[in-house]
């Protein structure tokens, strides 16, 4: 199970200091999750250092698909991997909304990350309007099979995150069995594209996840795991979470 934290655009580097002062007592001992936060690109050197030799890692929210390069203001996976990085979110509904990012620049940001020896969190989730046009699932197929292209063979190197769009930051989430209906969705399509490897992935569900509602989600059978936003600011609010999922001990 992965209980992870996305930060988004929030905590300067004293912050994210002051974060893990408090956050690393709180989760001391915890063995049978995996805890991951990714901060924005400036906090991470600090991030990793306050978390060396702890059972949290560190990842990033994004990345370019090119090693190097005249790429103003972009970061690539060689980067985010030499400064400590385990992990990389890619396809977050923020960065295909408001960034306009597609399924093919995704897809090579995910092969990218993947050959500098990166462990991808792929987003995928339907808008509103899909979801009312009874489009969840043909949406969450396609945006599948295009993100994951040319790197099925690397499945249990990848988790999923499924995010309904319309659940990120408005304080509602989908209702469990729901969310689990989508889950298991997925899993049946990643069979598809590589029966050995499917079950090593990790399915996350995403959208307003708090202390409150974690354990709901966590209990579902195809739900391996949540990426938490706003919930993860807060270092005791985040470690409710990462017990609560302690506690379900779900098996991998």
């Amino acid at each position: 199970m992965l209980i992870a934290g996305n930060w988004k655009m929030h905590k300067t580097p004293s912050q994210t200091v002051e974060y893990f002062k408090e956050f690393k007592p709180l989760v001391e001992g915890i063995e049978n999750v995996d805890i991951l936060i990714c901060p924005p690109f400036v906090d991470i050197p600090a991030a990793v250092e306050m978390t060396a030799g702890t059972n949290i890692d560190i990842g990033a929210q994004n990345c370019y698909y090119e090693r190097e390069g005249a790429y103003t203001g972009e970061i690539s996976p060689v980067m985010l991997k030499d400064a400590g990085c385990k992990y990389v979110i890619l396809g977050h509904s923020e960065r295909r909304h408001i960034f306009g990012e597609s399924d093919e620049v995704i897809n090579k940001k995910v092969i990218a990350a993947l050959s500098e020896g990166l462990r991808v969190i792929l987003c995928v989730g339907e808008t509103l309007q899909e979801r009312d046009s009874g489009l969840t699932f043909t949406v969450v197929e396609s945006q599948l099979k295009l993100g994951l292209s040319g790197a099925t063979d690397m499945l249990d190197r990848i988790d999923i995150a499924y995010e309904p769009v319309w659940a990120i930051g408005t304080g509602v989430p989908a209702r469990p069995e729901d969310a689990e209906e989508v889950h298991r969705f997925i899993y049946e399509k990643l069979k598809e594209l590589n029966p050995q490897k499917a079950q090593s992935v990790r399915v996350l569900y995403g959208g307003s996840v708090k202390p409150e509602n974690a354990e709901a989600f966590l209990s579902q059978p195809h739900i391996r795991g949540v990426l938490v936003g706003g919930a993860s600011l807060k270092p005791e609010s985040f470690a409710r979470i990462v017990k609560v999922g302690a506690s379900l001990g779900k098996s991998e």
